[in-house]
């Protein structure tokens, strides 16, 4: 099937409160134009200076979601354009995402990374930490981030008990942030969660936006 046809499978697939990210790092630009003229708007990129490079030259009706791990020197060069920031895992990126958002007259919506899988090698807070982010004055002063959500990534496993035993643990943590008072920079409405192996079991468990790629763009080389 073609990158449009998969598209629309995967989109007819999907309840209305559920946003579809396309996964396309690694892809080249013709590919990403073929799931634009399926109207998919919202991308997501792992490399920053790779999105950075799809920005330039893309249509820009394109929402840009960095949903790899950050570094904090190379926010620099995405704050003018990046919509979504899914993997936020320390208070020192969100200053630095701050600052930079502040140069660049914006607001940039984040998303805090949470740990739930069993592999060491996820990024992510832990709930204390996430609890002593919200509790910090530095977060509270923050004036050009906000706060719409969380992000997690399930253990690589074969276990759907366990995958789902886990999804079901950040729904819990997002419910908790849901009911916190708002303020200017948390309004939390989005829980990230799901990709393609494994978004259906992620959208049951509550998940509102899902990370998809080789389901559109085939297997990355």
């Amino acid at each position: 099937m073609s990158i449009a046809q998969n598209l629309l499978k995967i989109k007819s697939s999907l309840p209305s409160t559920v946003t579809l990210v396309a996964v396309s790092k690694t892809k080249p630009i013709p590919d990403l134009m073929e799931a634009y003229n399926a109207d998919q708007r919202i991308f997501g990129e792992n490399k920053i200076q790779e999105m950075s490079e799809k920005w330039e030259v893309m249509p820009k009706d394109i929402e840009w979601h960095m949903i790899g791990h950050v570094q904090t020197n190379k926010v620099k060069f995405m704050a003018q354009f990046v919509s979504l920031i899914h993997g936020v895992d320390s208070l020192k990126l969100l200053q630095e995402i701050n600052k930079q958002a502040q140069k660049n007259n914006r607001i940039i919506d984040c998303l805090l990374q949470i740990h739930i899988a069993e592999e060491e090698s996820k990024f992510g807070l832990d709930e204390k930490e996430l609890n002593e982010i919200l509790a910090s004055k530095t977060f509270q002063e923050m004036k050009n981030i906000r706060i719409v959500g969380l992000m997690g990534m399930a253990t690589f496993t074969d276990n759907r008990e366990q995958i789902k035993k886990e999804f079901k643990h950040l729904k819990t943590i997002f419910d908790f942030l849901v009911a916190q008072p708002k303020n200017q920079n948390l309004e939390p409405k989005t829980l990230s969660m799901g990709m393609s192996g494994d978004y259906q079991l992620a959208i049951e468990c509550g998940s509102t936006m899902v990370r998809i790629g080789s389901s559109i763009f085939g297997g990355r080389q």
